[in-house]
């Protein structure tokens, strides 16, 4: 399995270069925090990722602010966990690659895995040229089949339910297939959660299936200390006897090494693993809660900015280019999106099943796929 998803070298999804943060000393080889490390150019990769990811995600914000979106729901303060997690995913289609039931808050994910920005702008913008809904779903509700990435829904936690489905058929396919499931840590309440524990456990059929749990310490607008005991949702593991651990996802190097270790476990194992990831919620919940900055929780790309030009990895110099650049691409993606069609009320029962006999008994459904206008009558 590569370090990295499969891009061509020396580039990054959006044509951007590796190594254009400038590293202020020849002799600087590694990024360290404490006994864990990573290289420069993997350092300075999570890092124009990340700083990708949080452009795409206050730009969505003043779209939905601005009225040129309905709705903005994301994660920012999470870019570590995600960009570091799209980095390592196996890319491709079938059960010989890696599954993904994601939820809502994993932009940083796709956009590691190499998804165009203005995907993502398109279904804010609610586009008929989205690809993931058609223009027919909440932002960051993702679907591409030729990675492996089912569809996010907006029901809380039901991943947590579907991901043991996949990981039996990547355990009866044999090979390095692994399934990843991603859930905040509220959702850990509802059966789903539990479903995937027991389904993952059972004697003589454990299954290949990476649970990242990205706790922020709120559901929706509930602070999680007032509905459950403040102990670690590890521990929830324990009975089950899942193999866990507990890492600060704000910490970029600490969360290479967590996934990467429960990844590998997984792949040679198969068997499941339970990873809980400490993030923050900069903005709330979403735009229905105003999604106003919040200054009191650690910014994760400050903090490794901060990190990298203290080690001399780049210079601020660098670092405002980077930016620029970011919000130069992200901005262009916008105008383009908003140029876009609609999608039209003769549309709404489009791209919704695929074709089966059962199109002989219901004539009237179109159940045609995305592309190719068809009609079942």
């Amino acid at each position: 399995m590569p370090e990295l998803n499969d891009e061509e070298p020396g580039e990054l999804p959006g044509g951007l270069s590796r190594r254009r943060g400038r590293m202020l000393s020849p002799g600087v080889a590694v990024v360290r925090n404490g006994r864990e490390a990573l290289s420069v150019e993997l350092a300075l990769t999570i890092f124009r990722q990340m700083v990708r990811t949080r452009a795409l995600e206050e730009r969505g914000i003043k779209m939905s602010k601005s009225g040129e979106a309905y709705f903005w729901v994301g994660g920012p303060g999470e870019e570590a966990t995600n960009v570091c997690l799209g980095l390592q995913i196996h890319k491709g289609q079938g059960p010989a690659f890696d599954y993904l039931h994601l939820h809502y808050r994993n932009a940083g994910a796709m956009l590691a895995m190499g998804m165009p920005v203005i995907d993502h702008v398109r279904q804010l913008a609610m586009r008929a040229t989205d690809p993931h809904s058609r223009g027919r779903n909440f932002v960051g509700h993702y679907c591409v089949p030729t990675w492996n990435v089912l569809p996010v829904t907006s029901v809380i936690e039901v991943q947590f339910a579907m991901a043991p489905g996949t990981a039996l058929v990547q355990k009866r396919h044999g090979g390095e297939g692994i399934t990843v499931v991603v859930g905040g840590e509220a959702g850990t309440a509802e059966g789903d959660f539990e479903t995937c524990l027991n389904w993952s456990t059972r004697p003589g059929t454990e299954l290949p299936v990476l649970m990242i749990v990205t706790n922020n310490h709120f559901g929706i607008s509930t602070d999680l200390r007032t509905v459950r005991v403040n102990r670690p949702i590890v521990d929830r593991a324990a009975p089950y006897g899942v193999r866990s651990e507990t890492v600060d996802g704000n910490d970029p190097i600490a969360a290479w090494h967590a996934i990467d270790r429960a990844m590998r476990y997984c792949r040679r194992e198969r068997k499941p693993f339970l990873l809980e990831t400490m993030v923050s919620r900069l903005h709330g919940h979403s735009s229905s809660s105003g999604a106003q900055r919040v200054w009191d929780e650690a910014d994760p790309l400050a903090l490794f900015e901060q990190k990298l030009i203290d080690d001399g990895a780049i210079d601020v110099a660098a670092v405002r280019a980077m930016k620029d650049e970011a919000r130069a691409e992200v901005d262009a993606a916008v105008v383009e999106a908003m140029a876009e069609s609609q999608p039209t009320p003769e549309d709404v029962n489009r791209f919704t099943y695929a074709r089966s006999p059962v199109d002989a008994v219901y004539p009237d459904d179109f159940t045609g796929l995305p592309g190719k206008v068809q009609s079942s009558k």
